[in-house]
């Protein structure tokens, strides 16, 4: 069969890795001629570490306002207060340090300040539209101007792509807004911030990056450039984990996992698509308030088991990068995750068979679940799913 493709390779300009992040923040203020930087932040690292003070202080007179109000899993009503901080601190240049949910909403202010969106009503109006080619992209819209740096301090990898996802707080449910200008101009992967990261999200968010490489790497549509990124980022991540919960100062495993992460997001980069896992876990984490990580922990094994009669092939390539040629793939990946003691099961965090056709109806509205690589028809086999889960 002859592969066909088209790999987008977006308007992220450098990614700066093993460097202290406050330096390469302000060298990138410098070259960007920024003069009024606004910091968006990590609550719990800007009041416990010093961290965010480095960079402050390495920003110097071009430091411009701070916001750390960002809670879990990006709610509009922070977007919108984000924004207005932007805006009055007349920001040109907008750097973030901490989680995903910081990046994606750093990610959407600038959508907000390009186009004066000031209300959570507002963001309505720039939902993702199909375009002639079915492919989801902006409505008309004014592109984002106010460039982002991100200094990311755990796995989840959403600095490496132009969509923010950013949960309605009306109806519960995460949504993706996308531009392609919206992807940080310059990510810094600096593995010493991350030592302040808790373990369980260092650890959860890892396994979200492995769940990126391997929906990647079992997808049907998968394709040569992402399966080398994927298959590299897998064996990356799967090597430098459990150093790290071993010793949570060894730089160079985290450098690994972050580097890892990284890759993990080529299959996205390249259009391929994610799986049940993914699609599950959005609303896991908008309805229930389960931390992504956590959801991959729970639902990769489950939707691995689920495809490997449509994918038996290209699982067998998941077993053999994770260093166990041969195996069942559902299994290893059940096993690898145990053994950094995050949750395997839908029970062991408080959801229960009477949520599951709630779950299910939600799952099918997700962009990723009608893109499984064995088709899901509809709620019935979420429920499969879900029960091997259970």
């Amino acid at each position: 069969m002859v592969h066909s493709g088209r790999i987008a390779f977006g308007e992220m300009e450098v990614v700066v890795f093993g460097r202290p992040a406050a330096e390469v923040v302000a060298e990138e203020a410098r070259q960007r001629d920024a003069e009024r930087v606004l910091v968006m932040a990590s609550s719990t690292l800007n009041r416990t570490t010093d961290e965010v003070t480095k960079v402050r202080r390495a920003l110097s007179n071009r430091f411009a306002g701070l916001f750390d109000r960002m809670p879990p899993h990006t709610p509009r009503r922070a977007v919108i207060e984000a924004a207005a901080a932007a805006r009055e601190a007349q920001a040109d240049l907008i750097a973030t340090i901490g989680g995903g949910s910081v990046t994606d909403g750093a990610k959407a202010v600038q959508l907000c300040l390009a186009n004066d969106i000031r209300s959570v009503e507002a963001l309505d109006h720039y939902r993702p539209v199909k375009g002639p080619d079915g492919a989801l992209g902006p409505p008309p819209c004014n592109a984002p101007a106010v460039p982002q740096v991100t200094v990311p301090t755990t796995l989840s990898a959403g600095e490496f792509s132009a969509i923010a996802g950013v949960t309605d707080e009306r109806s519960r449910v995460k949504e993706l807004f996308r531009h392609p200008r919206i992807i940080p101009r310059a990510v810094v992967l600096d593995p010493a911030v991350t030592v302040y990261t808790p373990e369980w999200l260092w650890l959860s968010t890892g396994i979200r990056a492995v769940d990126h490489c391997v929906e990647g790497i079992c997808s049907g549509e998968a394709n040569p450039y992402a399966d080398a990124q994927a298959l590299h980022g897998l064996a990356l991540l799967c090597r430098g984990l459990p150093r790290v919960k071993a010793d949570t100062k060894d730089l160079a495993a985290r450098l690994d996992c972050q580097i890892g992460s990284w890759l993990s997001m080529g299959p996205l980069a390249s259009g391929v698509p994610m799986g049940a896992s993914h699609g599950i876990g959005y609303v896991l984490g908008a309805v229930f308030d389960i931390p992504h990580g956590h959801t991959s922990c729970i639902m990769l094994p489950a939707v691995m088991r689920w495809n490997k009669p449509a994918n038996a092939e290209r699982q067998a390539l998941v077993a053999a990068a994770m260093g166990h040629p041969g195996e069942d793939a559902g299994e290893v990946l059940d096993a690898f995750i145990a053994g950094l003691g995050m949750p395997r099961s839908l029970r062991a965090v408080k959801i229960g068979p009477e949520s599951f056709a709630k779950l299910a109806e939600r799952a099918m509205d997700t962009p990723w679940v009608p893109r499984n690589p064995r088709p899901i028809a509809g709620p019935a086999q979420v429920r499969e799913i879900l029960e091997l889960a259970a």
